[in-house]
């Protein structure tokens, strides 16, 4: 009985060992091989004193044994942590800060990285290097982090199986962190329940089996991103990890191992269609969008490119994991439309009063079913924000039912097919990210040279929305774009810093003294 998120590699491994399970560069694993190692390290993990409950972060591109991490952190009891490789050194010891994060899996070069931050990390104790590097003695008496080398903890947890910890499939599997309108990262907590019937629900719709070959080009710290791992393995089925370069790097690898499944964001997808695509590279079964519409001509182009794949449009929140979907027969008829329900979920479109809203009338998207997240880990008044009752009258017998009240606006059509109106926050949607426009302008002041600072997104076909920063100089003369532009990017992760910066002499306000952002918004559209 699948009730962790490990046994999907040990039921595979039991029923396909043989098959393979990921694929990095040149080096094939299959899922026997897979799941030992997993086990394998498991157990090494346990023998460093990790306990259930723990946490282990992962801050690595994209390689095998960051996924062996993952599922380790599973078997091992411990909840997993995925930290986008895309953060610089503050951003990620915020991350590895919030939720106590006392193992960390990651590289020589990349822990050299995060030196300057690592006093500020006081629940890390244990550092796995991968890759190799030069690691001090792990029993150092005088360190207070110690360091390891990967494969050596793998090898000290030998070929047993730990005895589990628990078979509850609501204990914690993950913290996944998304950027939050009051400025850091806030990190949504996911259940095993969460993982498992995601994957099950995602590989239904989409029709996943054992002899798909699914290209992983998003994060794996990204829902849809680790999505690309949980629905493969729930069948069996092949991951081809990649760390995103340039387009031809996918065309190249859809060529080699003959990929038969792809999920991206809009500006890859943009991205993808401007360059040639041989015939050898072009056996997709499906296609699948998410992270922001799909601009129309993209969406006619990749058709045109792949006629015999079925295109897949998506929308979901990490909260939910996955909310809609729109059936490729339904295509044509509904282009804009981002779909209904997906299996094992229910979407409903809620007044501010939380009575039902008609067909045409708009109204708040609510999400209930298993995929509903536990919360935001340590914030509870965000928690109660997100996560209430469901809407309408309840049974008096039964404890109130939470569901994910997502703050985005939706309208329904007289056949139940939901279409994206807008959202009720001033979060930025970028690259298929969700970015807070606080972080940005906290970073902004940090420099000293802005006086007055607003982070907007601008409507933009290739990234979805574009970052601009309007700014007032912090100085009698104006403002420095090139330094200011320059100091941001050694603080913030590249699908952040501002594509344009706008100097103003005086940011207008609202009546209540805040920044009027709707009149800032018109001003630089």
């Amino acid at each position: 009985m699948r009730t962790h998120l490990h046994h999907l590699l040990d039921e595979q491994a039991r029923d396909r060992g043989g098959r393979p399970a990921v694929t990095y560069q040149d080096r094939t694993v299959d899922y026997a091989t897979l799941s030992g190692c997993v086990h394998a390290l498991a157990a090494g993990l346990r023998r460093l004193g990790l306990e259930r409950g723990d946490r282990l972060a992962t801050f690595l591109d994209k390689r095998v044994e960051g996924v062996e991490a993952i599922f380790a952190a599973s078997a091992a009891g411990a909840v997993f942590v995925p930290v986008n490789p895309l953060l610089k050194p503050g951003q990620v010891a915020h991350v590895l800060a919030d939720c106590d994060v006392r193992v960390l899996v990651t590289s020589a070069a990349r822990w050299e990285q995060l030196g300057a931050v690592a006093d500020d990390l006081p629940a890390l104790e244990h550092v796995l290097l991968v890759g190799g590097g030069v690691v001090p003695q792990a029993d150092a008496s005088d360190a207070r982090v110690l360091l390891h080398d990967y494969a050596a903890v793998v090898a000290r947890g030998g070929d047993g199986r730990l005895q589990a910890m628990s078979e509850v499939d609501t204990d914690v599997a993950a913290i996944l962190y998304t950027s939050g309108s009051t400025g850091r990262p806030k990190g949504v907590v996911l259940s095993h329940r969460n993982l498992l019937v995601g994957a099950e629900s995602v590989s239904t719709y989409l029709r996943n089996d054992e002899d798909d070959v699914i290209l992983a080009a998003l994060p794996l710290s990204f829902d849809a991103g680790l999505s690309q791992l949980t629905t493969a393995f729930s069948v069996g089925a092949h991951v081809v990890l990649m760390n995103y370069l340039l387009p031809a790097d996918v065309v190249r690898l859809c060529a080699r191992h003959g990929v038969t499944g792809l999920t991206a964001v809009p500006p890859l997808w943009l991205q993808l269609t401007s360059v040639p695509w041989p015939a050898e590279a072009r056996r997709l079964r499906y296609f699948a969008n998410t992270g922001g519409r799909m601009p129309a001509p993209t969406l006619a182009r990749l058709r045109e490119l792949f006629p015999a794949a079925a295109p897949y449009l998506m929308y979901g929140l990490t909260e939910a994991f996955r909310s809609t979907y729109l059936d490729p027969g339904q295509v044509d008829r509904r282009p804009d439309s981002i779909g209904r329900a997906i299996p094992d979920a229910e979407i409903l479109v809620v007044r501010p009063d939380g009575s039902p809203a008609g067909p045409g009338e708009e109204g708040e998207l609510v999400h209930r079913g298993p995929l509903v997240a536990l919360g935001y880990w340590n914030d509870p008044e965000r928690t109660a924000h997100r996560f209430r009752a469901l809407p309408g009258p309840q049974p008096t017998w039964r404890a109130p039912e939470l569901a994910v009240w997502s703050g985005d606006t939706v309208v329904a059509d007289d056949e139940g097919y939901l279409y994206f109106v807008g959202r009720d926050d001033d979060m930025i949607k970028t690259s298929g990210y969700r970015v807070s426009p606080t972080e940005i302008e906290e970073v902004a002041y940090g420099t000293g040279l802005v006086g007055d600072a607003v982070a907007l997104g601008v409507e933009d076909d290739r990234l979805g929305q574009r970052v601009v920063l309007v700014a007032t100089s912090a100085g009698p003369g104006p403002l420095d774009t090139i330094a200011l532009l320059a100091a941001m990017r050694t603080r913030l992760a590249r699908f952040m810093v501002p594509a344009e910066v706008r100097e103003m002499e005086m940011l207008p306000r609202s009546p209540n003294g805040k920044f009027d952002r709707t009149l800032l918004r018109k001003e630089v559209t």
